[in-house]
């Protein structure tokens, strides 16, 4: 072998042992995708440190950072929807490492990928849900001059105040 192609391969197999693989093929930032039914949903987005990140209407595409910028620092959110006259829901998304850290480390990362790189740039994780599609139900609430009649099953009635539940009809 020359001695330039003996140094391009010495160059190329530090280049490797210096970088992660989820680094290499991944990305520190995901886009999320939050549909409802209803849609025009408000949305709010809230990180770990109950910090608002994101507030919006539904259908609607966010990107979020995959990690917090500190050593093995993966993010995790909370989603908010709500729609006046229907039930609020409320979803986690939390970060895990994935598959091009935990395999592609083993094949070409090494012990610098898996252990610095990977870690610090945040590329190592995966948000998880991705899409996001919540039913907020029938509507809750009918309003009719002034006053609201909310519709609940019995059995989400408390114990104490089913005494004072009285018959209106039968159907």
């Amino acid at each position: 072998m020359t001695l330039k192609k003996t140094a391009a391969a010495i160059c190329a197999a530090g280049m490797v042992s210096l970088s992660g693989c989820a680094s290499i093929v991944g990305d520190t930032d995901q886009q999320i995708t939050i549909n409802s039914t209803p849609s025009k949903a408000d949305v709010v987005i809230s990180d770990e440190h109950s910090q608002e990140v994101f507030q919006g209407t539904t259908p609607t595409t966010v990107t979020l950072k995959k990690a917090d910028g500190s050593y093995f620092g993966g993010k995790s959110y909370t989603v908010e929807l709500s729609k006046e006259g229907y039930d609020s829901r409320t979803i986690s998304i939390t970060s895990a490492p994935n598959g091009w850290y935990i395999g592609g480390n083993i094949l070409f990362g090494g012990l610098i990928g898996w252990l610095v790189v990977d870690p610090l740039t945040g590329a190592m994780y995966t948000l998880s849900p991705d899409d996001i599609d919540a039913g907020l139900g029938e509507s809750v609430a009918s309003h009719d001059g002034g006053k609201t009649l909310n519709l609940v099953l019995t059995e989400d009635v408390p114990q104490e105040l089913r005494k004072d539940m009285r018959l209106l009809g039968q159907l």
